[in-house]
């Protein structure tokens, strides 16, 4: 057969597969969607099918730093991965901004969903909603993942608290708010370098900007500070649950430059199931200093 009739069908092959790539991609892609639970309006990306699974990010990010992981988590799950009250696309309430109550508008979300058992992963402000939605739902949750931060109220937490470098800790109010307003991105820039091994291997630019303008709208950063204000009672809510030790399989990760031992050390003495892994020459953004080492930790854990 000539070539010259062989390449209108190859073309066609190509085209077929094409089209085929894009409709897998599409249909891949998580949805936006939007629920009202607990008295707030939360946004939430969801994807796939299958046994369910809760990402909760960290501060200065949104359920937007999951991506890379939904992707392959909902191949064969059910993925929700909501914006947290206060952040992203989720309403801002006054308060409160207790990692308890930030549990609980996501478990009702769960209850929205129909969701009556879940695995739930969080990242940095993250892990603390993880922990308190464990703490105060343990026999629906039958995993857990932990991320590079720590706990408040559990073992030695002042150490990490006090620390001189750490001021955001401490940095709310209205002066604060003031200082920061049309800064934020160079507000940011403290956590995305420093908090890193390699400010160059950090996040992306795209999603520096991505985060900037989420965090740039109307009174995200007042709430954004409350989460740092609550603390003090997380920490009390945290004790009293720390009282009645997990028995649910624990995964920790923590970035060798970042949190170490120091979350890993905390998650033993809530929980009797952990497993913790130090990420070697990383900083606090897993995701994405790791992502190729993270990722596949994460899926294979949540199996």
């Amino acid at each position: 057969m000539k070539f010259s009739l062989i390449r209108p069908l190859l073309g066609a092959f190509l085209l077929t597969l094409s089209m085929l790539a894009v409709g897998q991609a599409q249909a891949q892609a998580p949805k936006s969607n939007f629920a009202e639970v607990n008295g707030v309006r939360l946004h939430y990306l969801s994807a796939g099918k299958g046994d369910p699974i809760i990402l909760l990010h960290g501060y200065t990010q949104s359920s937007h730093m999951w991506l890379p992981l939904i992707a392959e988590l909902s191949k064969d799950h059910l993925v929700i991965a909501p914006d947290l009250r206060g952040f992203g696309q989720s309403a801002t309430p006054a308060g409160p901004y207790t990692k308890s109550v930030m549990a609980q508008d996501v478990h009702a979300l769960a209850v929205s969903l129909g969701i009556k058992s879940a695995k739930v992963v969080g990242h940095d402000i993250g892990l603390m909603v993880a922990y308190a939605y464990a703490a105060q739902y343990p026999s629906e949750v039958n995993k857990i993942v932990l991320l590079d931060a720590f706990l408040p109220g559990v073992g030695n937490w002042k150490d990490v608290w006090l620390l001189r470098d750490l001021w955001h800790f401490h940095f709310y109010g209205e002066t604060p708010l003031a200082l920061v307003k049309g800064r934020e991105r160079t507000y940011f820039e403290h956590f995305w370098n420093d908090f890193s091994a390699d400010k160059t291997k950090s996040l992306s630019e795209a999603d520096r900007k991505f985060y900037t303008r989420e965090y740039a709208q109307p009174d995200h950063m007042r709430a954004g500070f409350e989460v740092f204000r609550a603390f003090e009672k997380d920490a009390a809510e945290f004790a009293a649950y720390a009282k009645t030790p997990l028995t649910i399989p624990m995964l920790v990760l923590t970035g060798e430059k970042a949190s170490g031992n120091v979350l890993i050390d905390q998650a033993r003495l809530v929980d009797s199931q952990v497993e913790g892994v130090i990420i070697k020459g990383k900083g606090h953004w897993l995701m994405e200093e790791a992502t190729s080492e993270v990722v596949p930790k994460l899926v294979q854990f949540l199996k």
